[in-house]
Formats: C-alpha cells, structure tokens, sequence
C-alpha cells in the first residue's frame, strides 16, 4: 500500500514537473473573435467608450505571444488592457491549449476636434510564431452626418423624396459611406457645406457567381434626381474624401466622384471644389449641366467628363487630372468660356473631344452622335507637347462641329496628323504656346493665377456678355479681359 502511495505520488510530482509544451509551428495562427472592433457610439461630448474582443487559441498545445501592441503607439488614441493588465504593449503572453484571452481596448474621443479625422482607426498587432496577425480598431473622430450610415461602405442606398427638396444645411459636415442615389429629389447644398466621401474597394456578386468589385464611396443622380450646389467665393462647397491627415491632401482616387446619369437634368454647381477622387464629374447621355466657378482637381482619371451631355462651364479650374482634365466622348453639346485647364506633370493632355464610342478594340464597330463644342477665352495648357486629343469616327465635319476663339492652347503633332490639318481654321485666333510662353504664376505649386507681368494671357480674351466676375469675384475689364478662369489685378 506504501508502495501504491509513493508510486503515485512521484507520478504526479513528475507530472507537475514537466515543461509546459508550446507550439512553434508558423501554421498555429492566433484566432479572433471579431477582425474590426467598432466603437458604434455617436458621440456628442467629450468622452470615452470600451469595447472588448476575444483572442482564441484552437490547437492542442499552449501558444506564445511574442509581443501585442498598437500600431500608433504613443501617437494612438486608444488603450488597451491585456489579460486583466493595462498597457499599450505586452509582451510573451500565454494561452493555454483551447483557451482564450481577453482584449479591452477604450477610445477617448472629442467630437467637436476638427482636426480630428472622422473615423478613427488603428490595428492593434499580434506577432506570434513568426506571423503578425491584426485586429483593427473603428471609432467616431467627429461629430457628422454619416449617408446612410458609419456601415454603408459597400452598400448602395437609394434616397427619393417625391419631387421635393431636401437641403444639406445642418452646421455639421456630410459624410457619405457606400453608394448615394438621389432620385425624384433635389439636393440643394448650400454655401460653406463640406461633403467628405469615405472611398475604397466595393464588390458584389452577379447572376453568375462572378464575384465583381468597383470603387466605393460616390454621389449618383438619377431619374428625376438634381444637384443644386449654392457656393459662394468666400464659402464654397467642397467635395473630397473623408482622410483629413496632410500626408492625404494630394492624394488623387481616394473616392469615386460625383455621377449625373442619363436623364437627369437641370444640375446647376456654383462655387464648388471637388477634388481627390477617381473623376470629379460625370455627366451621362441627355443630361444637363450647368457649371459655374467650379475647380475640379486631383483626380486619378478625367475631371469632367461628358458623354452625349449637355454642359456649360464659365470661370472653372481644371488641373492636376491624371486622365484628362476635360473629356467629351459620344458626342453632345458643350460651351466652355473663361476656363483654365492645367494638364502639368500628369500623362492625360488638357482636353480630348470624340463623336463615337467604340465597341471592338479596333473601332470598326462603334456609335456616334453628332459633337458641337465651343471653347471662348481659355487656356488649355500642360506638359506634353499635344494637350488636345480630337476622335472624330465619322469624318463628317457636320458631326464634329467645334470652334475655339481667343483660347490659348499647345499643340505640335496634332497639327501634322493628316486627319486634322485644318485645326486652326477651327481655332481662330488662338495663341499656340510651347514651354517657353509664361502663363501662370507657378504650375509646380498649382498656382494658376496668370503671371502679372509676363502673361500672354494678359489682355487675350474678348468681353462676353453676363460674365463680368472670374473665379475670385474680381471684376473683368470690360474691354479687353484675360483668357482663363483668373483675371489680372493691376
């Protein structure tokens, strides 16, 4: 019976004694109850919330964790409490086999900081076994209106409101998450209102299991739908993306852009700024659009594009556009007057005109409409030496009627292309300036205000009536103003 006892005892003993075994197989990854931990509270004061999620270890032997810690570090705006330990950073935590561990993490959040960005967010990173695996971390920076919601992203939301109005004017910026579709309603925005597009990658899955993806995060028309954006030079409208930190003011593509779809019409935009987005604006067969010191910039395709529309532009500001600043594809009717389009240090030219779409690579199927474009006191320049692009299908001039009077614009092959010899009988008068003419004060800080001194678009232009302002709201001379969207002041 002694013997019995002491066997058993040393078994235990021995037992006890042995090395925990740890797993050190790359394979053994760490499992999550959540992968995006949301702080869903709105918040209207200063203020903090905890949320927690679950770390999970499913193998049949213990687990390591070499290190745990937030990826902002001292910069983060979030604090964690680690198995019941507080601390941003820990490091050679233990996980039995099949057990879990605990992860608190707190947010403390001003609303009204409007350096704040609007959505908070940060990984908090595991490095285990050789892999780093990382849960992220979603809060509320600002107090805003969220369209529809802070979880649209990826979602598409119709709004309608039976032919009447709905007026963006509560103080708080809109922010917009997913698709918007604005149908049998007009949108009137009025001066000083900030719109912010949260962007990204969208995906959905088509009638044949075909998984499909486009960029998320844009403003579409359709139907009876209307935009009446009311600006103003001391309070414009502004349109860009949701990423308020410096290192995303330049940035082009961070969302999609603002879509008119066919039919819609009657879209008015005064004093408004788009910028950073894959396009600015989009306007689709038979709609129609009038544009008025607008700028649109820093896009990663086209700033306006117009195909089979009807647009007006007086006094805008189209530069830094990867694509081209200006495309009008399948035809339609445009009129643009005192407008700048700077195409520098981009590969797109400043404008490109066509009257067919193309159906095959080689366009030996395509469908056409007829273009009729008029360009008055602009400047279409840029760094290439062609910053025009002309596509006329038909070779039928009655189906590519354009003219460009007192514009200044830069062209070198496009006039030794047999197609377009005649160019300048469309382009009459007009300066054709190379690299060495002096327009503006400085295209590498985006500066196109003219030259004061040197400009050749100083005096260049002819009065058109109703248009005495330019996009500053300085007064033009009403005898011989300056081509483009910027008057001189003397």
């Amino acid at each position: 019976m002694r013997q019995s006892l002491l066997f058993l005892s040393i078994t235990l003993l021995l037992s006890f004694c042995q090395k925990e075994k740890f797993t050190t197989d790359p394979a053994d990854k760490l499992e999550f109850s959540t992968d995006t931990l949301r702080f869903d509270t709105v918040f209207t004061q200063v203020g903090s919330a905890t949320r927690f999620f679950k770390i999970y270890n499913r193998h049949k032997e213990s687990i390591r964790i070499g290190k745990i810690y937030l990826e902002n570090g001292a910069n983060s705006r979030f604090n964690l409490n680690i198995d019941g330990i507080s601390g941003d950073a820990q490091e050679n935590l233990e996980i039995a086999p099949n057990d879990s561990m605990y992860v608190f993490a707190e947010v403390t959040i001003n609303p009204n900081d409007q350096n704040s960005p609007f959505v908070v967010t940060e990984n908090v990173v595991f490095e285990t076994n050789g892999n780093v695996q990382t849960v992220v971390l979603e809060a509320f920076g600002q107090n805003a209106n969220y369209l529809p919601s802070r979880f649209g992203a990826g979602a598409v939301v119709g709004y309608g409101c039976n032919g009447g109005e709905w007026v963006w004017d509560d103080p708080k910026p809109y922010v917009i998450y997913g698709v918007v579709v604005i149908d049998s309603c007009t949108v009137r925005i009025p001066k000083g209102t900030r719109v912010y597009v949260h962007g990204g990658l969208g995906k959905f899955v088509d009638d044949e299991g075909v998984t499909q993806r486009y960029n998320d995060g844009f403003l579409a028309f359709v139907g009876q739908g209307k935009l009446i954006v009311e600006g103003t030079p001391e309070e414009p409208v502004i349109f860009e993306s949701d990423r308020l930190e410096p290192e995303f003011e330049e940035e082009a593509g961070q969302w999609t852009g603002i879509w008119l779809q066919s039919g819609s019409t009657g879209h008015n935009i005064d004093h408004c700024i788009i910028r950073n987005s894959v396009i600015g604006l989009r306007a689709d067969s038979a709609v129609s659009l009038t544009l008025r010191n607008t700028q649109i910039y820093n896009t990663a395709s086209s700033g306006l594009i117009g195909i089979h529309a009807n647009i007006t532009a007086e006094n805008c500001l189209f530069h830094s556009n990867t694509g081209f600043g200006i495309q009008l594809e399948y035809g339609g009717n445009y009129s643009f007057d005192y407008c700048t389009v700077g195409s520098y240090g981009v590969d797109g030219e400043a404008l490109r005109m066509g009257n067919a779409l193309c159906l095959d690579a080689g366009c030996e199927t395509f469908v056409a409409n007829k273009l009729t474009a008029r360009f008055q006191n602009c400047i279409l320049m840029g760094s290439r030496n062609d910053q025009l692009t002309l596509f006329d299908r038909l070779d039928d001039p009655s189906m590519f009627d354009y003219e460009l009077k007192n514009c200044i614009v830069r062209v070198r092959d496009l006039i030794k292309d047999t197609a377009y010899p005649d160019f300048f009988d469309h382009c009459q008068p007009c300066i054709n300036a190379t690299s060495q003419d002096t327009i503006f004060l400085d295209v590498n800080k985006r500066d196109f205000h003219l030259d004061t001194l040197h400009s050749i678009a100083n005096r260049y232009a002819v009065p058109i009536q109703g248009i005495v302002k330019d996009l500053d709201n300085k007064d033009r001379d009403a005898v011989t103003p300056d081509a483009g969207c910027y008057e001189i002041e003397f």
